[in-house]
């Protein structure tokens, strides 16, 4: 039940930030679900370590959430790169910061 991150927490909140002042959920979405699963795991792990009733219990949802935590990073890198986000500074590309200028201009 090892987890192997590909994004750090302060990488996800910083996905959370941009999406935010952007205007973007998607991407945040996807990193507040990472933050939620890793949660999850942390929760089940510390009821392995300190219950002795039905391990199985906790064993098998770890095990799914693991799962989980890591399709749904597969998924934020994926979109990361479709979307043209900067790896390196976890920056929203100009191009989704302008569709969303446009968008406002237009509602007001």
């Amino acid at each position: 039940m090892d987890l192997q991150n590909q994004f750090r927490d302060d990488e996800l909140e910083k996905i959370v930030d941009e999406a935010a002042l952007y205007m973007c959920a998607c991407p945040g979405q996807v990193a507040a679900e990472l933050f939620h699963l890793r949660d999850l795991i942390r929760y089940q792990r510390r009821c392995l370590e300190s219950s002795d009733t039905a391990p199985i219990v906790h064993r098998t949802i770890a095990d799914a959430a693991v799962q989980a935590h890591q399709l749904m990073e597969d998924c934020l890198r994926q979109v990361l790169e479709l979307e043209g986000w900067d790896r390196e500074t976890l920056s929203m590309p100009a191009g989704l910061r302008e569709r969303r200028d446009a968008l406002i201009a237009r509602d007001d």
